[in-house]
């Protein structure tokens, strides 16, 4: 495969993977593999407000451009958003991109794409989460579904830009360096992921607690992070049935980043901040009730442990276990 752009050449280069938060560290390998290939490139990235932070934790990334869709489609009657949406393009025009990628395949951000100038690439309607994306780029690649996100993601990016994928992928991020906290005291501790956002991905709190006394047998504080009211609540209950925990006060996405990199381990059912744990290179274990971990599953070479699947929850034993072998990387 012929390189797009010569080593000395400094292409400008637009990502878009605007949500979630799983999705977006899912394509942070994609900047690693850019910045192999073409050590100059500027690389800037089209992404949700609310996940900023992420793609900011990547050396590669020059810009980060926060748009809000989200937030937007609540208010298209509000003046403040269409002059939030005019920023936005006007942000966008104002940058020639030699090539911008889509990995999200989506309407929303093929849309989004439309204001950059430069050569608009993205999956072909074969390979696109909605087929009707692929009328608005201007080159389309084929790209295997039925594979992992971080691999597909890698792929178009390695089409698009013309390099040979090599190698493992790389999330090429540090933790925020953010002092530890008041709240938690000194020693190892590991953050238990309890939150989701739907019921069925759950795992049951008498799990959660056995698992929680088992880690405090060793000397190991187990810290339960929330994000919601109803997940504070579910923190608090859990905090006070296992020796020693902590639920901490609500945190920001940073603050949960520097947490998650500082842990011994982390165990996690199907949320973004698992992914963002393993992709810091934290020993992490995915507990998986209602999804299929080979498509989206946590994604770290030995690091990361994906248990369960579709209707089949792990137990408490097979947890353990698997912490055990995720300490080895």
């Amino acid at each position: 495969m012929a390189h797009l752009f010569a080593a000395t050449q400094t292409p400008h280069i637009l990502l878009v993977k605007t949500s979630s938060l799983g999705d977006v560290l899912h394509n942070l390998p994609v900047v690693s593999d850019i910045a192999r290939h073409y050590p100059n490139a500027q690389i800037d990235w089209v992404v949700e407000e609310g996940f900023a932070a992420l793609p900011r934790l990547h050396p590669a990334v020059r810009n980060v451009i926060p748009v809000a869709v989200r937030r937007w489609r609540g208010r298209l009657l509000s003046a403040a958003a269409w002059r939030e949406i005019a920023a936005f393009r006007n942000t966008l025009a104002a940058q020639r991109y030699d090539v911008a990628i889509d990995t999200q395949g989506l309407l929303k951000s093929a849309l989004l794409m439309l204001g950059a100038q430069g050569l608009r690439c993205g999956f072909d309607r074969d390979s696109a989460r909605e087929p009707l994306a692929a009328r608005l780029y201007q080159r389309t690649f084929p790209v295997a579904t039925g594979q992992h996100a971080v691999e597909r993601n890698r792929q178009l990016a390695a089409q698009a830009l013309g390099y040979p994928l090599e190698g493992k992928a790389e999330y090429g991020i540090l933790p925020p360096a953010i002092s530890r906290p008041d709240w938690l005291a000194k020693g190892p501790y590991a953050v238990l992921l309890h939150a989701t956002s739907r019921a069925d991905k759950l795992w049951d709190e008498a799990n959660w607690i056995a698992l929680g006394h088992h880690l405090h047998e060793r000397s190991i504080r187990c810290v339960l992070p929330w994000g919601s009211a109803a997940e504070q609540a579910r923190s608090l209950r859990l905090a006070a049935a296992i020796p020693g925990a902590v639920a901490p006060p609500r945190l920001n996405l940073n603050e949960v980043g520097a947490l998650l990199g500082g842990a011994q381990a982390v165990i996690g059912v199907d949320t973004g901040l698992a992914h963002l744990a393993a992709a810091l290179g934290v020993p992490t274990v995915g507990i998986y009730t209602s999804t299929d971990p080979a498509l989206t599953g946590l994604y770290a070479g030995r690091c990361a442990v994906n248990l369960g699947n579709i209707g089949r929850a792990p137990d408490t034993a097979a947890i353990i276990d698997a912490l055990q072998q995720a300490a080895v990387c």
